[in-house]
């Protein structure tokens, strides 16, 4: 008896994936549950393993082919056993009339400028991201070979297109064009379609974080005992959660009906890796203390370095951390991460000169007293259609509030 390998829906809103690689190829035996493909799904690298034991008997979906959830990618068997040299004519797997009952009819897309005199039905249906991306880039998608279920032309179609043209050969000696990963591309899309959702407001604030230092190197020797290591990010994550608390506003998303309100508070941390930006989720942060914040930002940035997330865990966030301090910037203006309300980005933690005083805030007095202080800069990013400026600012005095008062123990 077979057993199908089929494309799994690797999240909620995840409708296709492409084979990368077969981990074991035709003719070989597997065990059930060891490696046997690995999938791509958006910025997501997947291993699947074996659903049985066996000869891999049949491979119908290549490497590089992208493919629905639901669909026949090879089949396991008992050696010598007979099994269609192509995809067999069935009615669809249970998997993959689940995968199509859970996508929502997409909307008429809009025309799509196009050089070629032929009419716009000759192409069959074409998805609305599809259209905007041709718009944009001027393809014409009449010149556009399909690689979807009847020709239908994908998204990875039109961008291999793009590349294809970007790719031509300069003058020589002008310039050279380097090739645009996959998560680089899709990172460029995100960011300008964001641009052009949301009218970005940066305010600024400057933090003194001697508390924060402190209680750090107080208690990261506790924490190091039970495996955690206690950076800061999960300081600013704390008070970042109990600011949202404080201004739901600013956990909100934009809906033409009106705000969408978030019931909790799911915070996204920027995580650089080799080639781009992955933001990891960590689901309702507000129900974490300090600890099980520092055991969950070191678990989403560790399995993100080594590839290990699954799609959902890169879904579903609310407000977007991006510690760019890490690197040594002190500050920057970070671009929203859709369709959320805002995004804090934190700069490098520096000792800077600042003044204090128990007196007049801005006329000369006798306390006034210059002290060296380790500060961070803090810089909110918000969209103006969701917050204005003294309520964003009202939010960051939260967080500044919170960061520069940490308690001792």
């Amino acid at each position: 008896m077979t057993t199908q390998v089929i494309m799994p829906q690797l999240g909620e809103s995840v409708i296709e994936g492409t084979v990368l690689r077969w981990v074991v190829q035709e003719g070989e035996s597997i065990a059930k549950y060891a490696p046997l493909l690995e999938v791509s799904t958006d910025k997501i690298d997947t291993e699947v393993p074996s659903p049985g034991e066996g000869i891999l008997l049949r491979i119908y979906v290549p490497a590089g082919q992208t493919v629905e959830a639901g669909t026949l990618l090879a089949v396991i068997g008992r050696e010598g056993e007979e099994v269609p040299a192509e995809v067999p004519a069935a009615a669809p797997t249970a998997t993959a009339a689940a995968a199509s009952a859970s996508i929502p009819p997409a909307p008429t897309p809009p025309p799509i400028p196009s050089a070629s005199s032929s009419a716009p039905d000759d192409l069959g249906f074409i998805s609305p991201i599809v259209a905007k991306l041709a718009a944009e880039h001027q393809v014409d998608l009449r010149q556009v070979k399909g690689t979807g279920m009847g020709g239908r032309i994908r998204k990875k179609d039109v961008l291999a297109a793009i590349a294809q043209h970007d790719a031509a050969p300069a003058p020589a000696g002008e310039a050279e064009i380097v090739p645009l990963s996959r998560i680089r591309r899709l990172i460029a899309e995100h960011m300008v379609q964001s641009k052009r959702t949301s009218p970005h407001v940066t305010t600024v604030f400057l933090c003194d974080m001697s508390a924060v230092v402190q209680h750090r190197y107080a208690y990261q020797p506790a924490f190091a005992a039970e495996g955690i290591a206690l950076t800061f990010t999960p300081y600013f994550v704390s008070a970042l959660v109990s600011a949202l608390k404080q201004h739901p506003l600013a956990n909100s998303s934009w809906t033409d009906q009106g705000l969408r309100l978030h019931r909790h508070v799911h915070v996204g941390i920027a995580v650089a890796v080799d080639d781009g930006l992955l933001v990891p989720v960590i689901k309702q942060a507000d129900s974490l203390n300090l600890r099980g914040l520092a055991r969950s930002v070191n678990d989403v940035a560790q399995r993100a370095r080594a590839g290990q997330l699954s799609p959902d865990e890169l879904q579903g966030g609310t407000f977007t951390l991006t510690n760019h301090g890490t690197a040594g910037s002190l500050l920057a203006t970070p671009i929203i991460n859709q369709p959320q309300a805002g995004i804090l980005g934190v700069g490098a933690i520096h000792k800077q000169p600042i003044v204090i005083s128990s007196g007049h805030p801005l006329l000369p007095d006798a306390n006034d007293a210059i002290v060296i202080r380790p500060v961070a800069y803090l810089s909110f990013t918000f969209d103006h259609r969701i917050l204005d400026g003294a309520t964003a600012d009202a939010f960051v005095s939260s967080i500044k509030h919170t960061l520069e008062h940490w308690p001792a123990s």
